[in-house]
């Protein structure tokens, strides 16, 4: 094994406080050090190792899941909340979090390049409106079409942003109401 040197500075009333922790341990700060460092980093198998154990699956195979009539409601309001099935909303809540990665369902993705292109026209506009009175092309400035036109603009930017924030909100808060419906005896019901 080859071994190397690992070091780092800390402020000395910490490192008088690991000291006495390792003393504590009849250990010297180096093996407290080293057997911290061991037990923090995680052991990784090689891929095909840890692989080796788990059989691929066919294509398209599906699993079951039992859930409360509580938590089957919450889950059907934020899929709805996102405009998706509630099947492919939780396909989504799964691989975020076996991948972590944040979904970002198409209805949102949509939105979000839409105002990505409201922005681009904005900053064009801005930009001719800005050289035409450098130039003196227009030596009192915008008229009120030109001005009209990029309200236009900023406020369907906003508004499309106000869109994906709220789907976002809905979609990951809690936004039931127990009065409203549903069977909250703790009944399990498959989705």
């Amino acid at each position: 094994m080859d071994r190397v040197h690992l070091t780092t500075w800390v402020d000395r009333q910490l490192k008088e406080q690991f000291s006495a922790v390792a003393r504590a341990q009849g250990l010297s700060e180096s093996a407290l050090l080293r057997r911290l460092v061991v037990a923090s980093v995680p052991r990784i198998r090689p891929a095909d190792e840890s692989m080796s154990r788990v059989k691929p699956l066919p294509k398209g195979w599906r699993i079951s899941v039992r859930l409360y009539a509580k938590d089957l409601l919450l889950l059907r309001e934020r899929a709805v909340a996102r405009e998706l099935p509630v099947s492919t909303y939780v396909s989504l809540l799964v691989r975020s979090h076996l991948r972590s990665v944040a979904p970002l369902p198409t209805a949102e993705l949509v939105a979000l390049k839409r105002s990505l292109a409201e922005v681009g026209a904005i900053g064009r506009n801005l930009n001719q409106i800005a050289r035409a009175v450098n130039e003196q092309q227009w030596p009192h400035g915008p008229d009120l079409y030109y001005l009209s036109r990029l309200y236009k603009l900023i406020t369907t930017m906003r508004d499309d942003f106000k869109k994906l924030i709220m789907a976002n909100l809905a979609s990951w808060g809690s936004a039931y109401d127990k009065g409203a419906a549903g069977d909250f005896s703790g009944n399990k019901m498959e989705c």
